[in-house]
């Protein structure tokens, strides 16, 4: 079973339908939607500010969701894909986001919705990544357009294969 803790007598609360992976750890002020997962080793921190996420999202292996006390919170939209060891901290991410594999969202970041963010990419606090591309580098910059076929390929497939995934550790 996933270690989920208070902090300050606040628990998190989850949707319908989530996965928690045994070792994953989710603490404090979290509140998460409905058909979300969190992977192994993942962490969701809302011990020093709150952390809210949207339905369907999924944070995959050792990736850490993370705030910054007093100062901000992390808000995750609707079908949001958190890559494998990224980390996303005090930053507001929209409706369909990809977050590669190791790429780092800084506090007081935007990124709009239907946007996908590369492996490694590190986008800067105070940034805003604007609807319908793809970013990446360090730091992250707007390198092309955001296709359908790259948008259905890439953030609602893998959005959707979570759901599937978990069903799997479910025994469904």
């Amino acid at each position: 079973m996933a270690l989920i803790l208070p902090v300050e007598e606040i628990l998190p609360t989850f949707g319908e339908n989530c996965y928690l992976a045994e070792n994953a750890t989710i603490v404090g002020d979290v509140v998460m939607g409905s058909d979300c997962s969190v992977w192994f080793q993942a962490v969701i921190r809302g011990d020093v500010n709150k952390i809210r996420m949207g339905n369907k999202v999924n944070i995959q292996d050792g990736a850490v969701v993370h705030c910054t006390y007093e100062q901000t919170e992390t808000v995750l939209g609707n079908n949001v894909s958190v890559g494998h060891r990224a980390i996303i901290h005090g930053c507001t991410i929209h409706d369909n986001v990809l977050v590669g594999m190791g790429a780092i969202v800084m506090d007081n970041a935007v990124v709009e919705s239907n946007v996908l963010i590369g492996a490694g990419a590190v986008v800067l606090e105070n940034s805003r990544l604007e609807s319908g591309y793809i970013y990446a580098g360090v730091p992250a910059k707007k390198v092309k357009k955001l296709s359908e076929e790259n948008f259905n390929h890439y953030i609602n497939r893998i959005a959707n294969n979570y759901v599937f995934y978990a069903d799997w550790f479910r025994g469904k």
